[in-house]
């Protein structure tokens, strides 16, 4: 009887892993942007600064819809608030394909599009930790891994679609076929029970609720700090294909394979650095990405004419970055516990949301691509600093 229940306990987790990764596959698609940057100008004659606000947008609204969606999945649950995410983001994308003005294209992709990825986003971050709290850095870098795995898994099929239907076709395809897949996943999301869940690991052994969380010196430094380490990929990522061809001055043929490296880069970042997390320490992990980031921008911004350089670098930095987004929600929910993880890391993760929003501004404020890379640079050696004055905080009760 009890092998029986073991049995049945690990299929459960099994499954609601799987779930998880289906719908982060599907919503990790934003993540293809940098291939209908130059298709959309070309299409309809929109400035390329003008086409990538729609990719800084829903970066900036899905990061601020996990606030609400994290509370929101604590009451009701994961699987409605996950499937209600699933419509938003398709539909968002069936609007976006109708599209022949900015306004609409940022009313589809942007607005519902971000709202639908938001929605989605922590659910099975949260529902997983639950299941494994022994392995949070593994785990979350699995789910993350897959948000970050979505682009390189579509980018071919995207890129033949764009080449072959259009632009807008492709948005519609998307967004129909994100809705079987990212249902089906959403509907194997399930909380563990009592009997199910294995005891809780935590560094302080205690669940801190949002507005205690918010009374810590730890939930800011930790802020901080994730803004930093996702500028610099957030940066490259969305324009890792404009970056090869413009900056590095690769063809349009090779400067393709660059969302596709940093697609498989982003992943294996978020998994290898989750799970070495586990091993080595949070923080520990958090200095070495900070090292590599600080060095990977300075070559950037300073030997930008070898295509393999390129390539090396961009692996580095976006690797780097996929470890910071696998490693910060496993270090939230051993500094502030795992029941209100939901809403704890919505708060944490609108670090995330902001350096979308600063990435843009940083460009804009410099007259070539390669200072506002050397100005990351310098801020990824702040980040580095201010990992030393991290503590975990002192018990909620």
């Amino acid at each position: 009887m009890k092998e029986e229940s073991k049995e049945t306990k690990e299929t459960k987790r099994w499954q609601v892993l799987l779930g998880g990764v289906l719908m982060q596959l599907c919503i990790g698609g934003i993540y293809t942007w940098s291939l209908f940057n130059q298709p959309l100008v070309d299409t309809y004659g929109w400035a390329r600064t003008e086409v990538f606000t729609a990719y800084s947008l829903i970066v900036f609204i899905f990061a601020l819809v996990t606030i609400y969606s994290g509370r929101l999945q604590d009451k009701i649950g994961p699987r409605k608030v996950g499937t209600i995410g699933i419509i938003f983001f398709s539909v968002g994308l069936i609007v976006a394909s109708l599209a022949r003005t900015l306004p609409v294209l940022y009313l589809g992709y942007s607005v519902l599009g971000g709202i639908g990825v938001g929605m989605v986003y922590v659910c099975p971050l949260s529902t997983s930790l639950k299941w494994y709290p022994k392995k949070k850095g593994m785990v979350t870098g699995i789910i993350v891994g897959a948000f970050g795995l979505g682009g390189f898994v579509f980018n071919f099929v995207l890129s033949f679609l764009i080449q072959e239907i259009g632009v807008s076709q492709t948005f519609l395809v998307q967004g129909l076929v994100y809705a079987v897949v990212g249902l089906t996943g959403a509907q194997m999301l399930k909380v563990p029970k009592k009997t199910d869940s294995s005891q809780h690991v935590l560094v302080n052994e205690n669940d801190f609720q949002p507005r205690q969380m918010l009374k810590t010196r730890s939930f800011y430094l930790l802020w901080i700090i994730y803004f930093i380490g996702s500028l610099s990929g957030l940066v490259v990522i969305g324009l890792a294909q404009d970056i090869a061809r413009e900056v590095v001055g690769l063809s349009p043929q090779i400067a393709g394979y660059s969302i596709a490296v940093a697609a498989v880069a982003n992943a294996v970042g978020r998994i290898g650095w989750g799970a070495l997390s586990d091993i080595f320490g949070r923080l520990r992990v958090f200095s070495l990405l900070f090292i590599i980031t600080a060095l990977s921008m300075l070559i950037l911004s300073l030997w930008t004419n070898q295509a393999f350089l390129y390539f090396f670098v961009l692996v580095l930095i976006v690797s780097s970055f996929g470890g910071f987004l696998a490693t910060f929600p496993a270090i939230t929910s051993d500094y502030f516990g795992s029941y209100y993880f939901g809403s704890n890391y919505g708060l944490i993760y609108q670090a995330y949301g902001v350096a979308s929003l600063a990435g843009p501004f940083l460009l804009g404020l410099t007259d070539q691509d390669t200072h506002a890379f050397l100005i990351a640079s310098i801020l990824s050696v702040g980040g580095l600093l201010l990992t030393l004055f991290v503590r975990p905080p002192k018990t909620a009760y």
